[in-house]
């Protein structure tokens, strides 16, 4: 298989994996421990690939999450593309940024995340989240020096072989 195709395949599997993960089934007291994959995942690939993360992924990866995870058509893609036009946006800075202002910067992207979730909720006429719904932000900035690391890690060993 050519290095290119190679790419393809962990690119695309690692956001399918991300998918998948979002369905995991947590045990009611650790859900709202959950993070939210889909976006830490396209947050990395966003950051690191110049040229393959765009809205309309971003969109499209929204669309896939609302209809595996049974939610209202359009929320997780409008959260998505939110989420990567900011990173987009301000992807030269944010690339060159210490791991801890990385981190910082990712909890903001998350918890403006949860900000828009909010609003198509109350706009729904759903009642407001009990406080714990605002746990996962915190928990998928404390994980993301990790998935960083370690994507970033096994992204060069793939373009070594």
């Amino acid at each position: 298989m050519n290095k290119q195709r190679v790419n393809l395949l962990w690119f695309v599997g690692t956001l399918a994996f991300a998918l998948l993960s979002m369905l995991v089934p947590l045990p009611g007291p650790l859900q709202p421990f959950k993070p939210y994959w889909p976006a830490l995942f396209l947050l990395y690939w966003s950051l690191e690939s110049n040229d393959r993360v765009n809205l309309g992924l971003a969109f499209v990866i929204g669309l896939f999450a609302d209809l595996l995870d049974g939610v209202l058509l359009g929320e997780q893609a409008l959260r998505l593309c939110a989420l990567v036009f900011i990173a987009l946006r301000f992807r030269s800075r944010l690339r060159f940024f210490p791991m801890w202002q990385q981190t910082l910067a990712v909890l903001a992207l998350l918890l403006n995340d949860r900000v828009l979730l909010l609003i198509v909720h109350t706009f729904a006429g759903e009642p407001l989240p009990p406080a714990t719904w605002w746990i996962s932000p915190f928990v998928g900035a404390a994980l993301w020096p990790f998935l960083f690391l370690l994507m970033d890690d096994l992204r060069m060993r793939m373009r070594l072989q």
